[in-house]
């Protein structure tokens, strides 16, 4: 595999995976349009870990607490209030996706639906929905006073980013907008609920590699790859979490608009042949 694909995998991987604009659309694109070969299981870890490693230090604080959360359940204890409610809505809204995720996987839907007109639809599609959300919803709402109803609709909106170009931070970003909470809160939520659904691609991956061996990458490339996957996705982050508070969703719509149109097009030529 080119040292240079690789690199422009890491950084795809890095900037799109918290960014409302899909980044398994952005990963995908670029094999479909360059028949790139499968970077393979390694590859994907690697990416995956860097990502994780950035939203995990510059939300340190949230896991602090969600982990202090955890860790008083786990004992019976009664933790901090607040440290209890955010842990509790985080794994109320984690299983839908990776149950919906496994059950896809085990029957091959998650290879049948990466198709390129697919993404192009979805991409335009939720971007315009994205957009309504964010200028009907009301801003009121912070992550302390989420319910678990509220937590559990995020968790199901989740699965539909298991549709390559819906993007699961735009859709979570959607529904949390609609449920009426902040720009900046669903932003915050939505980065938070990423940390166990990339876990468990992570592990899925891990599997993989062990089942399957390196595939087509070196672990020297994969710590490239991890590397370069931290630093794009931490500059991605605290570039969008302070725009975010200042304006709104339209730019990511007219990008996501945009992109879909232009792959339409690419289809529509004769392309996707």
């Amino acid at each position: 595999m080119d040292f240079w694909h690789l690199i422009l995998l890491a950084l795809i991987q890095g900037l799109t995976e918290f960014l409302p604009v899909s980044s398994s659309a952005h990963l995908i694109l670029p094999s479909k349009v360059f028949e790139w070969p499968d970077q393979g299981p390694l590859i994907d870890l690697m990416a995956h870990l860097g990502s994780l490693g950035a939203v995990m230090l510059y939300f340190r604080k949230e896991v602090g607490d969600m982990a202090v959360g955890a860790f008083g359940w786990a004992r019976l204890a009664k933790p901090n209030a607040m440290q209890s409610r955010l842990a509790l809505n985080i794994a109320v809204a984690t299983p839908p996706v990776l149950i919906v995720g496994f059950i896809m996987s085990a029957v091959g839907w998650d290879k049948d639906i990466r198709e390129e007109w697919i993404i192009a639809v979805t991409m335009i599609v939720f971007g315009v929905i994205l957009w309504l959300s964010d200028i009907y919803g009301k801003s009121e709402k912070t992550t302390e006073e989420m319910t678990l109803k509220s937590a559990l609709l995020l968790g199901l909106s989740q699965v539909l980013a298991l549709i390559p170009g819906t993007s699961r931070s735009g859709i979570t970003m959607t529904m949390a907008r609609g449920l009426g909470f902040t720009r900046p809160e669903a932003a915050r939520f939505s980065m938070l609920m990423a940390i166990p659904v990339i876990l468990a691609g992570g592990l899925f991956a891990l599997l993989k590699l062990i089942t399957d061996g390196e595939g087509a990458a070196s672990l020297s490339d994969g710590l490239w790859v991890v590397g370069l996957s931290f630093v794009a996705a931490y500059v991605a982050i605290a570039i969008f979490m302070k725009l975010i508070a200042r304006i709104s969703f339209f730019p990511f719509m007219l990008y996501r608009i945009a992109l879909g149109a232009g792959l339409l097009f690419w289809i529509w030529s004769g392309g996707a042949a």
